[in-house]
């Protein structure tokens, strides 16, 4: 039975699919429109795997051209569409002029049908590349390098957050290249590694969500004593930070006020530590930067520049660090001397504003 053959030679995709959705289902850490949009993704990729099942099945006859080359022109139009599908998912602010282009790529795919300038079919009904034959690939390159530079924009720069970015750019580029090298069978592999790669990146999205400060999107207590239990001799400083006057907005201005000043100053603590170093929020209005392998003149420069960043708001915070130059201070030494520098610093400030 045909529908057999679709699930055997499909089974590792439906069962991908399938635990996705599941795991949709399930989860309480991302937002409705990015749920319903990867939502969309998964039926996208489903309907494909049957348009491609179906278009193999009609090379095998022989037969039906005409419904082989519709097939191969939304096979050869939706790849281009589903990246960008990911990246409007994936990558926010995103605005639906990320489709612009596949609408193109449609367009041009589909009036190859009557002209064959993408492709055409020979007198034994082999299928052969047309004068914009690479148009396809060269637009799912395009989206590829799209996708990587986005990821790369929106990234802390942390090498954590470098392992999505890699794995994407291997999967994508693969689907560019092995169409080359393995020849057309690997559109039978293409919808699994979209589905492979789309549900690897929200697996990875919400082992982040678990460890980021939902207000500020800093890292969390939670990520802090597990990080700095990662080899805790390469840590040669931490920072401390506090914000002043938090409880006056709070009291007078409300607490949305408040929340609008903790997540001002922490995109300040981002920009001083040029996301080299892990910011965490390890309180209401604590945080602490942990500094591997630096040398005590950049981590004077780091606060100073964080002063500079959140002076220039109408918000104030209180910096303290400790130092150790040969890593042998524990982390509750380090922690200890940052936290009473830090509060020095703060009497230093409550006393010359009388606060």
């Amino acid at each position: 039975m045909i529908f057999t053959e679709y699930v055997i030679e499909n089974w590792p995709l439906l069962m991908i699919l399938l635990g996705f959705t599941a795991s949709l289902i399930t989860t309480v850490f991302l937002n409705k429109t990015t749920v319903l949009r990867m939502y969309a993704l998964i039926a996208e990729v489903f309907i494909l795997s049957i348009l491609v099942f179906i278009e193999f099945r009609l090379v095998d006859d022989g037969e039906h051209l005409t419904t082989r080359a519709i097939l191969i022109a939304i096979r050869y139009s939706s790849t281009p569409f589903l990246i960008a599908q990911i990246i409007y998912t994936i990558i926010k602010r995103q605005r639906w002029y990320i489709f612009i282009p596949a609408i193109i790529t449609t367009i041009i795919n589909f009036i190859s049908l009557p002209t064959g300038v993408v492709f055409f079919f020979d007198e034994s009904g082999a299928m052969k590349r047309g004068p914009l034959g690479l148009v396809p690939y060269i637009m799912i390159g395009v989206y590829c390098v799209w996708l990587v530079a986005l990821m790369i924009r929106n990234s802390s720069k942390l090498a954590f957050e470098r392992i999505p970015i890699i794995y994407f750019g291997f999967s994508f580029f693969a689907g560019l290249i092995m169409p080359f090298l393995i020849g057309k069978d690997y559109s039978k592999l293409f919808c699994s590694t979209i589905g492979i790669s789309i549900y690897v990146y929200y697996v990875f999205s919400i082992l982040q969500v678990t460890k980021r400060d939902p207000l500020t999107g800093l890292l969390n207590r939670q990520a802090y004593y597990s990080d700095i239990s990662n080899e805790p001799e390469e840590i040669r400083a931490i920072i401390s930070i506090d914000m002043n006057g938090l409880k006056t907005i709070n009291d007078t201005e409300g607490h949305a006020a408040g929340d609008l000043a903790i997540s001002t100053i922490a995109g300040c603590f981002l920009n001083g530590v040029k996301y080299r170093y892990p910011v965490y929020r390890i309180g209401g209005d604590e945080f602490v930067v942990v500094c591997r392998k630096i040398s005590e003149y950049d981590v004077v420069k780091i606060t100073h520049r964080i002063h500079e960043l959140v002076d220039a708001t109408k918000y104030s915070c209180s910096i303290g660090y400790s130092y150790s130059s040969d890593g042998k201070k524990s982390i509750d030494e380090l922690l200890s001397e940052s936290d009473a520098n830090m509060y020095n610093e703060k009497q230093q400030y409550y006393k010359e504003n009388k606060s």
